[in-house]
């Protein structure tokens, strides 16, 4: 079959690789239909996750018809449609009985990595590196979808891919990041990035009851977006963020903030974010994390930090005092993202949104490693890539 695979920094190809097959009686095999290039892929496109391997096939969006199940799947046949969570979830240890399966404590086939790595291993995820059980992922013609009868979400004829396919991940990664926050009606959200995933940040948060939604980018193509889904935007290129905020706030600062941005923050003008990238550079840090500072600083006592944003290794100077001393909660987390399907679907069933509004792009799946380039530089006002193939 052909597939996007990973070959080094910058370097995704449209390779011919092995079909799958069922290695384990919970198996199934998924054709597929729709897959997208999530914002951060981008973090392995430019080599800031580690463990990555020549040939590994990328991708964790993704949706389509199952092929063929092992002996021992029994809620799926061949034949139904399917949108796959990123989060390979076994739905029977003790963390998926809580309802956190991304931290499932099955479904990492490589945990003694992944120990290593963060102390205790998450789940295993979709195309996200060997730390995460090097599954192949789903930017190809078909994917083995292990522990399938819990790592799926079963999906109606009425709705397109298109509507559905967000359910895989940004859609749910909005969502949980805006539910993290515990929104009240008084509160004003600030939303750090606007691209999918702060996009759905920001509905998701006018659903939720939020008096004021704030979007902080810098990409007007983006900040149009997220105004027409109700948020105040700034323009941190043309206006002092902690001004705007102060001035939208009464002096008292949000309530709650979001970083839907993670280790690749893009600010250029401040000095913090000078110092990350000379850092960087010298390779004494891994990630950039200016945003996370930023929020600290503008957030209001007793107000909540969520980072939905990813971040894989080592950040300096996060103002911890501020944090500390200021009564700040901070909620962070890969995607619990079959904690939350049933009801998002039934709100995309009911016309409360149409996750489609985000696709800026629909191209074939040959085209995928120039839509990793233009998505990353933000080229063609590019917001999400959808590919076919």
């Amino acid at each position: 079959m052909k597939a996007l695979c990973w070959h080094g920094k910058n370097d995704i190809r449209y390779d011919m690789v092995p079909d799958p097959s069922i290695e384990d009686a919970r198996d199934a095999i998924v054709k597929v239909s729709s897959c997208a290039i999530c914002g951060s892929d981008l973090h392995l496109y430019d080599h800031f996750i580690p463990g990555m391997e020549h040939g590994d096939v990328m991708g964790h969006e993704f949706m389509g018809e199952v092929v063929e199940v092992g002996a021992d799947t029994k809620r799926l046949k061949v034949g139904d449609r399917v949108v796959v969570p990123f989060t390979i979830v076994c739905g029977e240890c003790e963390q998926c009985r809580r309802g956190n399966f991304s931290v499932c404590e099955r479904s990492n086939r490589n945990k003694a990595l992944g120990d290593k790595a963060f102390g205790h291993a998450t789940a295993g995820l979709f195309g996200y590196t060997h730390l995460t059980g090097g599954y192949a992922g789903g930017q190809a013609e078909y994917v083995r979808v292990p522990f399938a009868d819990t790592t799926h979400v079963k999906v109606p004829d009425s709705l397109s891919d298109e509507q559905v396919l967000f359910l895989g991940d940004i859609f749910p990664t909005g969502w949980q990041a805006v539910v993290q926050c515990d929104i009240q009606p008084t509160d004003t959200v600030a939303i750090w990035g606007a691209g999918p995933v702060g996009q759905f940040c920001v509905r998701s948060a006018v659903l939720l009851g939020a008096r004021q939604v704030v979007c902080i980018d810098r990409v007007p193509e983006r900040l149009s977006m997220a105004a027409a889904g109700g948020a105040i935007t700034i323009d941190f290129d043309e206006e002092s963020v902690l001004e705007r905020l102060h001035e939208l706030t009464q002096g008292k600062g949000p309530e709650k903030c979001i970083d839907a941005v993670g280790l690749e923050a893009h600010a250029t003008r401040s000095l913090d974010s000078m110092y990350d990238r000379a850092k960087q550079a010298v390779m004494l840090e891994t990630d950039r994390p200016p945003v996370l500072r930023e929020m600290i600083y503008v957030c209001r006592p007793a107000g909540v930090l969520s980072v939905p944003g990813v971040y894989g290794g080592l950040v300096d100077k996060l103002p911890f005092g501020a944090l500390m001393n200021k009564g700040l909660t901070l909620r962070t987390g890969q995607t619990h993202v079959r904690r939350w399907t049933d009801d998002l679907l039934r709100r995309i069933e009911e016309g409360q949104i149409d996750p489609s509004f985000v696709i800026t792009h629909t191209v074939g799946l040959e085209q995928g490693p120039d839509m990793y380039r233009v998505f990353r530089d933000k080229l063609d006002n590019c917001i999400k890539v959808v590919l076919k193939p």
